[in-house]
């Protein structure tokens, strides 16, 4: 049966296919099974040269940051992406053959880039389903995620959503419904928590994750396994080298400590530690957030990630440290005083989580308005920019 919602998302950060998990499940709850299918363009059109062009941006960002940071912001002011579109004709042509497939009655896309091939294919005379981004940055926004238009856009908080008023969006086409997570957080909310910290002999326990191109993440792990007096749980992704070297170093400890390779608990990891270091990624903080566990933030990604630290900042619910001194300072000021500033930070996070943000998103993109609304009128209009500049 074909699905009655498109999700288009893409590898380039796992932020986008995190929020395109969470929303096809939340789908198939609400609608029945099958009622979403999650399709990767990108990864169809080229599917020996994707894994590289994933490889080569996951490189930049690690280890020429500054040169991203200004790439990142050179295409956030320019109309490069509307010059080199051309390049895109394959993803283009399937994306077409796709949704003529598929026939579905909505799409979701969690990518900006789909924006401008859908606004192309509408313009070429193809009818398009109405179409919505679901936004997966926060506060430091790029424009491509509005300048092609949609149906309307889901983004994770009300600062990210006055960005993109400020940008030129219409403020009844945004919606501030949280960043979409998967439905255990809501569902684990009050039953999953950390140890009470006022209560003796309880230990904090501290969430290390670390990422590709994370900085000192060696030296970060040994300080931490060196702290006695904490539970620790190190994530060390697919390194089974690190892995080896960080359990030998377990041995002998008076708390539980355990390293993890690649694992699919962090949720409930999340929830059952008082604090997760990591970089600043979007699926990461977001579900931070979801878990209401404070962050330590150890490497900002320039662009994107900078605004998921920014609404750590602002809230006041988690802190950065690019160092691992920093990192073990952070920690034992916020476990001093029986955990005085991390109840600070839990308390903090509060206001921001929004942990039914999928379902939501899923209830309102099937509505019979949302449905019945012709896409393909629908993207021409909302453009911000002239047709002309199209190539």
């Amino acid at each position: 049966m074909p699905a009655r919602i498109l999700i288009l998302t893409a590898g380039y950060g796992e932020g986008h296919n995190a929020a395109a998990r969470a929303l096809a499940a939340a789908c198939d709850t609400a609608h029945g099974a099958g009622t979403s299918k999650i399709v990767d363009v990108f990864a169809l059109a080229r599917p020996r040269l994707n894994p590289f062009t994933r490889q080569a941006y996951i490189g930049t960002i690690n280890r020429a940051p500054r040169l991203w940071s200004s790439l990142y912001a050179w295409i956030d002011r320019s109309n490069v992406v509307l010059r080199f579109l051309w390049l895109l004709s394959r993803e283009q042509k399937i994306l077409a053959q796709i949704i003529a497939e598929e026939k579905p009655a909505v799409l979701c896309s969690t990518y900006p880039v789909y924006a401008f091939l859908l606004f192309r294919l509408a313009t070429a005379g193809k009818a398009i389903p109405p179409h919505y981004n679901v936004v997966t940055d926060s506060i430091s926004i790029n424009s491509l995620w509005w300048r092609a238009g949609a149906a309307g856009w889901f983004v994770p908080n009300a600062d990210s959503a006055e960005v993109m008023r400020r940008g030129g969006v219409a403020a009844d086409l945004l919606h501030v419904t949280g960043f979409p997570v998967p439905a255990f957080f809501g569902e684990q909310a009050g039953r999953l928590t950390p140890p009470d910290l006022t209560v003796p002999g309880h230990a904090p326990r501290v969430l290390y994750i670390i990422n590709s191109g994370t900085h000192h993440a060696k030296e970060t792990a040994h300080s931490l396994l060196e702290e006695k007096g904490w539970e620790v749980t190190i994530a060390v992704g697919r390194d089974e080298n690190l892995r080896r070297e960080l359990t030998a170093l377990t041995a002998g400890r008076a708390r539980p400590a355990t390293i993890l390779g690649w694992t699919d608990r962090i949720p409930q990891l999340l929830m059952t530690h008082h604090v997760v270091i990591s970089k600043a990624g979007g699926a990461t903080t977001q579900e931070a957030i979801a878990a209401r566990c404070p962050m330590i933030v150890n490497q900002i990604v320039p662009g994107q990630e900078e605004g998921n630290y920014e609404l750590l900042r602002r809230t006041g619910a988690g802190a950065l440290a690019e160092t691992p001194a920093a990192v073990m300072a952070t920690l034992r000021a916020a476990f001093a005083d029986q955990g005085a500033q991390w109840r600070q930070w839990r308390t903090a996070l509060e206001p921001i989580v929004r942990n039914s943000a999928a379902q939501v998103i899923a209830d309102h993109i099937m509505t019979p308005a949302s449905v019945s609304v012709k896409g393909s009128a629908l993207i021409v209009e909302r453009v911000s920019f002239p047709a002309a500049a199209l190539p």
